[in-house]
């Protein structure tokens, strides 16, 4: 079994938005073993970026625990400042990342400063290097607008790698970048994975992504995990409606599900499953068929632990099986 390098335990993330309180992060229990990828799925404004950022201590939560290494994270400035040597942020938008009045080299070596590690052009070569960006002093004095996007953010990620990190967070590393250059990226970190041992979370909304990366996936409605586990089993046979939804919209999917309206305002979550105003599975009448439409509109589901075995919190998915089903 892998040993978890990071965990959320039961986590809550609350902000303040009109005068009510929003719950962003709403009791998520989710672990990063050591040398794993996890994709974390969600439509925008579900609440997955808060949940990386609060996994890297960029914030803090309302309640629940982050651990690393088995032990909770600590949130003085100089725990925080060891704690961001082993887990690193990998931004969207490389453009946005960097300076554009800083060269290659400064955007690289400003985290071997801060943190006053030595033989720093050693180290700004050899984080570029593995970021794929060779011979590496040829790109230590150009700008950032010299270069093509999948360098930028190879250049972002070389700024990541320069520290050493056991864990990247990646929130949507290549969503900004032309289709001929995300499989670039998206192979250099399954490299980094196998050369180094690094661990990832890799923020995104798209399921196909989450297939061609991850060791497991984890799909994310109105702040709340609601199905889990490895990618085979939850891409190939989703059992929660929104996770169908998601993969639906992919090319090779036979059918569409189109969700009706947005995602509910998360200072105002629906009682019940919170997902029940969406499914399509309510709106058809087959939860009714199970017996389970009373359920979806008024029962609330268990917050998903933290284990590897596919698991999705769904009234109808997890009805009981009919015993004649069940033999047939």
């Amino acid at each position: 079994m892998t040993t978890t390098l990071l965990e959320a335990r039961d986590l809550r993330v609350e902000f303040t938005s009109r005068g009510r309180r929003a719950r962003a992060v709403d009791g998520v229990n989710l672990a990063v073993g050591e040398g794993e990828i996890v994709a974390l799925v969600g439509e925008s404004g579900c609440g997955k970026t808060t949940l990386a950022r609060t996994l890297l201590g960029l914030e803090r939560p309302t309640e629940g625990t982050v651990l690393y290494g088995g032990r909770p994270l600590t949130y003085t400035t100089k725990a925080l400042k060891a704690y961001r040597r082993e887990a690193q942020l990998v931004l969207q938008d490389p453009t946005g990342s960097l300076n554009p009045r800083h060269t290659v080299y400064e955007a690289v070596a400003e985290g071997p400063r801060i943190h006053g590690l030595p033989d720093e052009s050693q180290v700004v070569a050899e984080a570029l290097a593995r970021a794929g960006l060779r011979p590496p002093e040829r790109f230590f004095l150009r700008y950032p607008h010299e270069l093509s996007g999948g360098q930028r953010q190879r250049v972002v990620i070389a700024g990541a790698l320069a520290l050493n990190p056991r864990l990247l967070v990646a929130d949507e590393p290549v969503a900004s970048l032309d289709a001929s250059v995300r499989g670039e990226i998206l192979a250099l970190l399954l490299k980094l994975r196998a050369d180094l041992g690094l661990s990832a979370l890799v923020v995104t909304h798209d399921l196909g992504l989450a297939w061609n990366i991850a060791d497991r996936v984890a799909v994310m409605y109105l702040g709340r995990i609601v199905e889990s586990g490895p990618v085979e089993e939850v891409l190939k046979e989703p059992k929660h409606p929104y996770t169908q939804a998601l993969l639906s919209v992919l090319p090779e999917s036979p059918e569409r599900v189109v969700l009706t309206g947005e995602p509910p305002d998360p200072t105002r979550i629906p009682g019940g499953c919170r997902f029940h105003a969406r499914c399509q599975v309510l709106a058809s009448g087959a939860a009714a068929s199970a017996g389970v439409d009373g359920r979806c509109r008024s029962e609330a589901l268990r917050v998903l632990p933290a284990v590897p075995e596919a698991q999705a919190a769904c009234h109808f998915a997890n009805r009981p099986v009919p015993d004649e089903v069940a033999l047939g």
